[in-house]
């Protein structure tokens, strides 16, 4: 199950976390991210302690997305150390999100 990050636990959740962290900005209303919140939940389930996967609802969640200069959704960052080490904007296919994982872990 993926989480959900919010402004109040990014940092802590997010931020200050040892681990890898792939967090995916939606919103309700957008087709693309409906599209690929599955594949975020099978991710979420194939890296289950490895990963911490997540989602953050830009409306609900304004300052994270401020912060990171969220512009489009979907948008996935990949954050570890508290640095974003890379990005994907878009829906894309889950091959294209494990392979920058993979990278990054």
């Amino acid at each position: 199950m993926a989480l959900e990050f919010t402004d109040a636990n990014f940092q802590k959740d997010v931020l200050d976390s040892d681990k890898l962290t792939v967090v995916d900005f939606w919103a309700e209303w957008c087709g693309p991210c409906r599209a690929i919140s599955p594949i975020i939940e099978e991710l979420s389930k194939d890296y289950d302690g490895q990963v911490n996967i997540g989602k953050v609802n830009v409306d609900h969640n304004p300052q994270v997305s401020i912060d990171y200069g969220i512009t489009s959704i979907p948008a996935i960052l990949f954050i570890k150390n508290g640095q974003v080490v890379d990005k994907q904007v878009g829906a894309v296919p889950k091959s294209i999100l494990e392979k920058k994982i993979q990278a990054n872990l």
